[in-house]
Order: C-alpha cells, then sequence, then structure tokens
C-alpha cells in the first residue's frame, strides 16, 4: 500500500467534470457584484456571501489600495511581534465598540478563529459542548481541543456533541457533566448550510444552570440580523448574555480574516495563548483596511440590511409558492431542498446554463435526504435579478421533476 493510492482512486470528481455536472471551482472572471463573468458569460450570482454587496463598493476597493501604498502588502510577521499596525488596533476598537463588548482580537482567518479560541481556553479536564452541525472551523477546534485532552489522559473526553439546535437534547447531555467544572458551549448563529437561527435563548438558560460559557458563531449573521446587523444575540436583545462572539470578514466584510470579541481578560489571555495567533502572520494591511472601511457603510447605511432582508424574503416565498421546500428561516441562506445528487448536479448545470450561479451542496457534506442547492443573496440584488432567479428555478424544478 502506498499513501498516495487514495488520492489515485479517488475518481468522483473527475466522472463528474467529464459528465457535465461539476459545479465547483469555476473561475469568476470579473465581478460587478450581483453579476459575475464566469466562462465569458455574465451570470447571476445567487450563491455568494457577500452579502451587503461590498465587495465591489468604490470606497472599500479605495481603502485597500491606499493601505497597500501606505504598509505594502504584508507584514512578514505575526501579532505578536512585528505584524501590528495600527489599522489591526484600529479595527479591534472598532469592531469592540460596534459589537458592545470590551475588547476584540483579530485572527488571519474566519477558519483560523475557532482553532484560536477554543483549545486555548478549553484545557483537559474540561468541556466542549457543540452542537453537532457546527461549521467545520468549530469542529477543527474542537478536535485540537480534544487531541490536548488525550494527551493527559487517553480516555479523556473533552468535546461533547447534542443535536443540532436542540436545547432539551444540550441539557440532558450537559447535565451529566460534572457541575463544578468549566464548560464552553459553542454554536453557529445562522447555520450556513440551512440559513436556521440558533435557540440562543434556551441555549442561555441551560448555560446558567450548568456552569457555561457561550461562544456563538457569527459569520452569517453579522451584518444580517440583529440591530444595525450586529449577529445573534442583538437578534434576541441577549447582548450581555452572550460571553463571546466570533465572526469572519470574507461575507459582510468583504475581506479576508476573522476576529472574536468578549471580555478584556479573556481577550488579553487568548493574546498571549493562542497559537493560531502567535505563529500565523497578521491579516494583511489592505485586507484591514477593507473590513474597515466596510464596518463603516454598514454602521452608516442600515438600509444595504434592510433591503438583503427583503430580498431574502422574496426568495423564500417565491421558492416556496413554487412548492420547493425552502425552511422557515429568516436569514439571508434560503436552502432549495431537493432530496437527490443526481437532480441537484443536473439542475445545477440547468440553472447555470441558464445564468443563474447556486451552490451544489451533497453528500458527504449534508445527510442523505438534504441534497440542496443553497441560494443566498445581497442587498445589491435588484428585482430584475431576482424575478430572472425565479423564472429559472420554476423552469429547470419543472424540467426535472422537483415541482410541479
Amino acid at each position: 500500500m502506498d499513501l498516495f493510492d487514495k488520492c489515485r482512486n479517488f475518481t468522483r470528481a473527475d466522472e463528474t467534470k467529464a459528465a457535465g455536472l461539476y459545479p465547483y471551482f469555476h473561475a469568476i472572471e470579473e465581478s460587478e457584484g450581483p453579476v459575475v463573468r464566469i466562462e465569458g458569460r455574465k451570470i447571476i450570482m445567487a450563491g455568494s456571501n457577500n452579502y451587503l454587496g461590498l465587495t465591489a463598493h468604490p470606497k472599500v476597493k479605495e481603502a485597500a489600495i491606499k493601505a497597500v501604498q501606505k504598509y505594502g502588502t504584508g507584514c512578514s510577521g505575526s501579532r505578536y511581534l512585528t505584524g501590528t499596525l495600527d489599522l489591526h488596533v484600529e479595527l479591534e476598537r472598532r469592531l469592540a465598540l460596534f459589537m458592545g463588548k470590551e475588547d476584540c482580537l483579530l485572527y488571519s482567518t474566519g477558519f483560523q478563529t475557532a482553532q484560536g479560541i477554543i483549545p486555548t481556553l478549553v484545557e483537559p479536564g474540561e468541556f466542549v459542548v457543540s452542537d453537532k452541525d457546527n461549521h467545520a472551523c468549530i469542529v477543527a477546534g474542537n478536535l485540537i481541543a480534544n487531541g490536548a485532552g488525550t494527551l493527559v489522559d487517553k480516555d479523556a473526553q473533552t468535546v461533547v456533541r447534542y443535536k443540532h439546535n436542540d436545547m432539551k437534547h444540550m441539557e440532558t447531555v450537559i447535565s451529566k457533566l460534572p457541575l463544578d467544572v468549566p464548560k464552553l458551549i459553542v454554536s453557529d448563529g445562522v447555520f450556513s448550510t440551512s440559513g436556521e437561527i440558533l435557540d440562543l435563548p434556551n441555549m442561555v438558560k441551560v448555560a446558567k444552570k450548568y456552569n457555561a460559557r457561550i461562544l456563538v458563531d457569527d459569520a452569517h449573521a453579522v451584518g444580517v440580523i440583529g440591530k444595525g446587523g450586529r449577529g445573534t444575540a442583538s437578534h434576541f436583545n441577549l447582548e450581555n448574555e452572550v460571553d463571546m462572539t466570533m465572526g469572519t470578514f470574507s461575507k459582510t466584510f468583504a475581506s479576508l480574516g476573522g476576529f472574536v470579541v468578549g471580555d478584556r481578560s479573556v481577550i488579553n489571555y487568548l493574546k498571549h495563548h493562542a497559537p493560531a495567533l502567535i505563529f500565523s502572520a497578521s491579516p494583511t494591511p489592505a485586507s484591514v483596511a477593507a473590513a474597515l472601511a466596510a464596518l463603516d457603510i454598514l454602521e452608516a447605511e442600515p438600509w444595504r440590511i434592510e433591503k438583503l432582508m427583503r430580498n431574502a424574503r422574496k426568495m423564500r416565498e417565491g421558492l416556496k409558492g413554487m412548492g420547493y421546500k425552502t425552511g422557515e428561516h429568516d436569514s439571508a441562506v434560503v436552502p432549495v431542498i431537493i432530496g437527490d445528487t443526481e437532480k441537484v448536479l443536473f439542475m445545477w448545470k440547468s440553472l447555470f446554463e441558464a445564468g443563474v450561479f447556486v451552490n451544489a451542496f451533497i453528500r458527504p457534506g449534508v445527510p442523505p435526504g438534504l441534497e440542496m442547492l443553497r441560494t443566498s443573496y445581497m442587498a445589491t440584488h435588484e428585482d430584475e435579478h431576482l424575478d430572472k432567479i425565479l423564472d429559472v428555478f420554476s423552469e429547470v424544478g419543472k424540467k426535472v421533476g422537483a415541482i410541479n
């Protein structure tokens, strides 16, 4: 046996390409916001996380260009040593203020952020209590924390999981853990595949009862839900009950990087103990400046959030009216659940050929029966874009028998 045998034997992607049904890694040649160019054609983008439509905003682009002119293209070091700019400090100050917390810490990517929080805070003998459908970044952070625990005790179980967004089951799970042992409950705020919103009010009740802190991943919530786009805790008026909120710059903030906000003492501890921060090059000047400019626009133009949600609601109701199963969740993610891999791939190709780009989610990325076309919307989508998407979904869905 050779280590690379598994690679040579992996043929599924090539077979899907040969059939003309491959939905991944299509290069975008130009972007005008809700319309992009792929393979020389203009395509309506209905699968991006560019929720407020700021990646093409002139002020965001100008801020990134000016940052490169002033600071260069990179920081050439970690935040811990030579990689901290005044831009980093300013963005941390602004985000802490915006989110209503004492302090903030930036990470180089959103995916890395969970790895810079969970295994840093949760030591062997302590517990992570995690939703089974949490994003892969949380899963990765959990694995590191679990691995650290097994180094001390090979039978240790640092991470326990509960049924998706089921707070009754979470209480059953957490009630079996020692009450006096520290615990961190971790969950997505808006789940990236389904658009479902966390049942935060009941999570808070359980956390208080069982000596647990709460970390919410608001990657798909900041700039989308809550007062002025302040995320899940704000959405439920529970800002003081959530201990930490993490997020990303790759969606609402039109850039690249991640952040966490919380108590000053917690952020200070992470600064001096998180390997994911200490041993990574810091976010680039252009990335941070772009995120700062996006935050300026988010605060100054709340109409973008209102329009984003109007667009998502229009699409959810329009797709449901055709007979599609979409879910009832009031977020910018609108899944179209098909329940069949071949239908999903064929529909993806048909939508693409008709000028609409969506995301195909198939097994093992989703459980059997939940194969879907995930759509997501922007504040910059106009009715002409949305109506076109609905028309194409109607035509394609009837063609494959997904709807009548």
